[in-house]
């Protein structure tokens, strides 16, 4: 199984909860976005770095072998489903806090 096949139906439910979050809070697409660009990045430089450090690899076959460095291009679905359903689940639906 490719790191894409096993990902898909992460990104789906991600996906779906944020929508479903987004219609009630319109500023969260702002939100999100800023925090994946930043998230991104730093998985691009870590995980770099961590493989070329020896600490892991991604065995061959396994992923579309698009590459940015040394790491895959799905290396950065996890990211991205944890950007878009940590937020969505964190945040309370009406926008508002429960204290006022």
């Amino acid at each position: 199984m490719t790191y894409v096949l096993f990902s898909i139906p992460f990104i789906f439910i991600g996906l779906g909860i944020f929508i479903f979050k987004l219609q009630r809070i319109p500023k969260l697409l702002v939100i999100t976005g800023i925090t994946a660009v930043v998230l991104m990045v730093l998985t691009i430089i870590f995980d770099n770095l961590m493989v070329w450090a020896g600490l892991f690899g991604f065995g061959e076959g396994n992923h579309l072998g698009i590459m940015i460095g040394r790491i895959p291009i799905e290396d950065l679905l996890y990211p991205l489903f944890a950007v878009l359903l940590i937020p969505a689940l964190w945040l309370p639906t009406s926008g508002k806090s429960e204290d006022g």
